[in-house]
């Protein structure tokens, strides 16, 4: 199948070849498919009579297709397994591919042609959601400036391809921040730090040929610092370093003050007021304004409970951890939880990583995937881009053929951090996805498998829902099919999964010691049930103030220099953190969700509290009808899954639950409002 190919981005095939994917063929095939790509919208714009939905709509869809998956194999790349001479090559082609993106809704012809079509009486024949796909694309041409004047067009283009290189140059830079960071300490220094991260901390240094414990910015080796050493120099060390990942190779923030720029510029041009309005016009919180005073409503609903447990939670670190003149400060707050915890509820979440090996979660997770939906998952053997990655195939519960996926779960320093699924290939009925996603959890060590903290198995779970999202997709329209959908709205088949990783029913499918095969014992449940909601007002509040601080830098659009702008997010931030900002660090300046991407999170971030309304209320049929209820998973399957941007969020949810979203239930589940207090 593959002799003879001299460049797999032309001729991808079945299975996709990462393996062969190098720099050198980046730029000749991507610029090879541009042309392509190009060709289709011509041949679009030359139909002068006879419209019809497959020579107008239809090749729009397809035209660009080849270089779509193209580009989504090199970006996955560049983001899993670059190297020096990949991230040049993709940086020759991201604005040629960000010029090629933006000139698409600005292509007046092509508009006009499209719109030719939509007015005939053929387009009011077709299915319901080609009919919204049609609508759809064109309010998106509009949006996006196609009744634009040519000066201001030509601007956006600009526009477009600078925020392009900007974003990426943002995420290298906290990328090789993060990878310039090591620590190399000796035994007196790790005392308190669990005997994993010590282990993995031994080997990691064995590795570079040093003796000692290595840590680095990775989460898997950053967090237990944070959480557990009892050297708080240690901590201070590591805290420090990782709220300057941003700056410490290149300066994120100038990058993030003309990131800034060009956003509300290219939102004016629009026509729109802000940022926030131009990004959330086609999403359920329609405004800006309404997108914060949804964050603002449920700060307030969260701000005394909040209060509470800073000032317990300061009390408690004079009190017993303190020394004479010590105040609580950032690289405090982990380890004075942990021990506040313990002390309250003698529960260490570390006492459960032993029973999540990561490959059991995995296996668990797949297998609520077979209960709830009546999948069959099974390994597939496909070509990979590290040696560490695994490759699956799905199936529906009469052997039709879903589609494949990969999941790659460790740390590499080729490899950016955090945790994200992306759909390589939208798939139409009856044609396989493809998609995948990707962790930084704690890798195995010669003597144990891969042992999960519970944060990495809910974002397993969290992950896992993306993929299901994607592989479960039966729209017939790509542009409106798997999680193409509005971004409040991308994160309920994600975080309603995570809801099973508390459940004793669906542990004990998956969660056994890694040594004896025992489930977690009853006692260990019971403790981890009651400290569930131990500081939950504290963790709200903090990505409250994520969404708070991302709102107003694109609602607001403070001015001044690059330090300037950094203020203006820290002292916001500080309005809800335990503790207050310290000079010289900056969480925005690595803040990918932000900044990371031309649009990405900017004026989303408050999504993830949106969707968890919506998750929470979701999962209570859950609850009420079986967790591991066939017809409430089918139910799901076809109201959620299955449906992609078919049809308006909302109307899917309501056909799911038969109401509108009660935010009750999340309040419930954090323990805000007891079970006799509903919700204003």
């Amino acid at each position: 199948m593959f002799e003879g190919m001299t460049n797999p981005l032309l001729e991808p095939g079945r299975p996709l070849r990462f393996d062969l994917v190098r720099a050198e063929h980046v730029v000749p095939a991507i610029e090879e498919l541009l042309r392509q790509a190009r060709a289709e919208l011509d041949a679009i714009v030359q139909v002068k009579a006879d419209f019809s939905y497959e020579n107008t709509f239809g090749r729009l869809e397809s035209g660009s297709l080849p270089l779509s998956l193209a580009m989504n194999m090199v970006e996955h790349l560049e983001a899993v397994a670059t190297t020096p001479e990949m991230r040049e090559a993709y940086g020759v082609i991201l604005p040629q591919v960000s010029e090629f993106s933006s000139s698409v809704p600005l292509n007046l012809e092509l508009y006009r042609a499209l719109k030719a079509f939509s007015e005939t009486p053929a387009a009011e024949t077709l299915s319901k959601t080609k009919r919204r796909s049609i609508q759809k694309t064109l309010d998106d041409f509009r949006r996006n400036g196609a009744e634009l004047s040519d000066e201001k067009k030509r601007r956006l283009s600009e526009i477009d391809a600078i925020l392009s290189q900007h974003t990426t140059k943002f995420s290298q830079n906290v990328l090789d921040g993060t990878n310039q960071f090591e620590l190399i300490v000796d035994e007196a220094e790790v005392q308190g730090i669990p005997e994993t991260a010590k282990t993995m901390a031994r080997e990691s240094a064995e590795s570079q040929g040093k003796t000692g414990y290595r840590f680095t910015l990775h989460a898997p080796s950053s967090i237990p610092v944070l959480a557990f050493a009892e050297s708080r120099e240690l901590r201070e060390k590591v805290w420090r370093a990782s709220s300057q990942r941003g700056l410490s190779v290149g300066n994120n923030l100038e990058l993030i003050a003309e990131i800034l720029k060009l956003r509300l510029e290219k939102a004016q041009l629009l026509g729109f007021k802000d940022f926030a309005d131009f990004v959330t016009a086609d999403r359920m919180a329609e405004s800006g304004a309404k997108a914060r005073h949804f964050v603002v409503d449920l700060t307030l609903r969260t701000q005394v409970a909040f209060d509470r447990e800073t000032t317990e939670l300061r009390d408690y670190f004079l009190e017993h951890l303190a020394k004479p003149g010590e105040v609580l400060e950032p690289w405090d707050v982990a380890f004075a939880s942990e021990k506040q915890r313990q002390a309250l509820y003698a529960f260490e979440e570390e006492a459960l990583r032993p029973y999540l090996s990561a490959e059991r979660a995995i296996l668990g997770a797949f297998s609520l995937a077979e209960s709830l939906f009546g999948l069959q998952i099974s390994p597939a053997d496909l070509p990979v881009w590290n040696e560490s990655v695994r490759s699956y195939r799905v199936d529906d519960a009469s052997g039709n053929e879903r589609g494949f996926f990969y999941v790659d779960l460790y740390p590499r320093p080729s490899k950016r951090e955090g945790a994200w699924m992306h759909g390589l290939y939208a798939g139409q009925p009856g044609e396989p996805h493809i998609a995948l996603f990707c962790l930084n959890a704690q890798p195995p060590t010669k003597d144990a498998p891969s042992l999960l903290s519970f944060r990495d198995l809910e974002t397993i779970f969290h992950e896992f829902g993306h993929l299901l999202h994607h592989m479960l997709s039966d729209v017939e329209v790509r542009s409106l099919a798997c999680t193409n959908v509005a971004q409040d709205f991308v994160e309920l088949p994600s975080q309603i999964l995570e809801n099973w990783c508390s459940e004793k029913p669906a542990l004990d499918q998956f969660a056994r010691h890694y040594q004896t095969d025992e489930p977690i014992p009853a006692e260990l449940l019971e403790k981890m049930h009651r400290a569930r909601n131990y500081r939950a007002a504290s963790a709200q509040m903090r990505q409250l103030g994520f969404a708070a601080v991302d709102l107003a830098l694109h609602i607001d659009h403070p001015s001044g220099s690059p330090e300037e702008i950094n203020a203006f997010a820290e002292l916001l931030l500080a309005r809800y953190s335990v503790t207050q900002g310290k000079a010289g660090a900056s969480m925005i300046a690595s803040f990918g969700h932000l900044f990371s991407h031309p649009i990405g999170y900017a004026a989303g971030y408050y999504s993830y509290k949106w969707a968890e309304v919506l998750d929470a209320d979701a999962f209570t049929k859950f609850k009420s009808k079986g967790l591991f209820d066939r017809a409430t998973g089918e139910e799901f399957r076809r109201s959620i899954l299955a449906r992609g941007d078919s049809d308006p969020p909302l109307d899917l949810f309501r056909e799911f639950m038969g109401r509108e979203p009660d935010l009750t239930a999340m309040l419930k589940r954090q323990g805000l409002v007891g079970d006799d207090e509903a919700a204003e």
